[in-house]
């Protein structure tokens, strides 16, 4: 019987994710599965809930990983923090923010969405003004935008939603362990993220936190969770307290991996990680200026490690892009949206911001665009 396992080519993905895994997590996944009611398994969920706390600076007691991609994330954040008739503002300038939209109207949520152009930040005084006279139970953003690389001024945000009393959502699925975040300081009450981007682990896992004000308004639902799989009332049993509850069979392997990701980024220190995404995305900017090709964003507002790069008027972007696949073995991602035929992406993220990444990206793009 064939094995089609065995013809499965080793690709660089330097898309907006999956990105490269790192080989101390890829050795982690490896390791025996166990029980995942297990006294072994339980303690690595502790020790994977403190790592977590630590990456994302915060003390929200229910931090945790949710079974499911950054998408379970988002469906979670929202289904046990709106009842319907809640009135709720998505923060929109990429495709991830007009997913948030899409959920909460799901979810019978009367949602008001303010737009900016995408491939530029929120605007805090277009935030402001619109919050004179306005209240919201939540307000939501997208930190990292990798639809369009752009990095939204978070500190800024947050010092505009703390005053109104709102629950603070915030999607930092493609920023967590490449930029800082820092939860408390900002009084984000909903988080989530996403393992495969700068974790450098495998789709799977959506590292998520709530506050304790997220917490009591869960508690003071009139209607029940409409979901019962990411229903953190029920979750929360299984991740919290002396004897844990049954919820669903964790993937337990995929949370060794986790531990494994977020050992590897604070042994090596957070300032360090963080420069070194810095430092790769500065040497592929200047390599693409050497190319004549230009990024979407302006520098003041761009993530290091999703980079939108222009696409030159009379270039086929696909067959760039498929050159690069067969040639190279190495993935880029398109544009979505308004941004589709427009752009590439180029992720350098996690085990993939380093200098020889950086240079072989260069060169297999000049190769494609002779």
């Amino acid at each position: 019987m064939k094995n089609a396992l065995e013809s499965l080519p080793e690709i660089l993905l330097l898309g907006p994710g999956p990105s490269t895994t790192h080989p101390e997590v890829l050795h982690a996944l490896g390791r025996p599965t166990i029980g995942h009611l297990d006294p072994k398994f339980i303690e690595l969920m502790d020790e994977t809930k403190a790592l977590l706390q630590r990456l994302a600076h915060t003390n929200h007691p229910l931090t945790l990983p949710i079974s499911g991609t950054g998408s379970a994330g988002m469906e979670t954040a929202f289904v046990n923090f709106i009842e319907p008739g809640d009135r709720v503002l998505v923060l929109q300038n990429g495709v991830f923010g007009t997913r948030m939209k899409d959920v909460a109207q799901r979810l019978r949520a009367e949602v008001d969405a303010l737009d900016f152009d995408w491939g530029a930040p929120v605007d805090p005084d277009r935030l402001r003004t619109h919050l004179t006279g306005n209240r919201y139970d939540i307000i939501a953003v997208v930190h990292a935008e990798t639809s369009t690389g752009v990095r939204n001024p978070l500190d800024e945000i947050a010092a505009i939603v703390r005053p109104t009393g709102a629950l603070f959502l915030v999607d930092s699925v493609t920023g967590l362990g490449g930029i800082p975040v820092t939860l408390d300081d900002w009084g984000v009450d909903i988080f989530y993220s996403g393992t495969q981007k700068c974790l450098a682990c495998p789709p799977g896992l959506a590292p998520f936190s709530a506050s304790g004000r997220a917490l009591a308004k869960l508690r003071a639902r009139t209607s029940k969770v409409p979901n019962w799989y990411l229903d953190l009332s029920l979750i929360s049993n299984y991740w919290e307290g002396a004897k844990r509850a049954y919820h669903h069979t964790a993937p337990i392997n995929m949370i060794y991996g986790l531990y494994a990701a977020l050992r590897v980024i604070l042994e090596e220190g957070e300032e360090a990680v963080f420069a070194r995404h810095r430092a790769a995305h500065e040497g592929l900017v200047a390599g693409l200026d050497q190319l004549g090709l230009e990024l979407l964003v302006e520098p003041a507002c761009r993530l290091p490690m999703l980079n939108a790069v222009k696409v030159p008027a009379g270039i086929d972007e696909a067959a760039v892009r498929s050159r690069l696949l067969a040639d190279h073995a190495i993935e880029i991602g398109a544009g979505l949206g308004p941004l589709a035929g427009n752009i590439w992406r180029i992720g350098l993220m996690g085990h993939n911001a380093r200098p020889e990444i950086v240079d072989r990206v260069l060169a297999a793009l000049a190769a494609c665009l002779k």
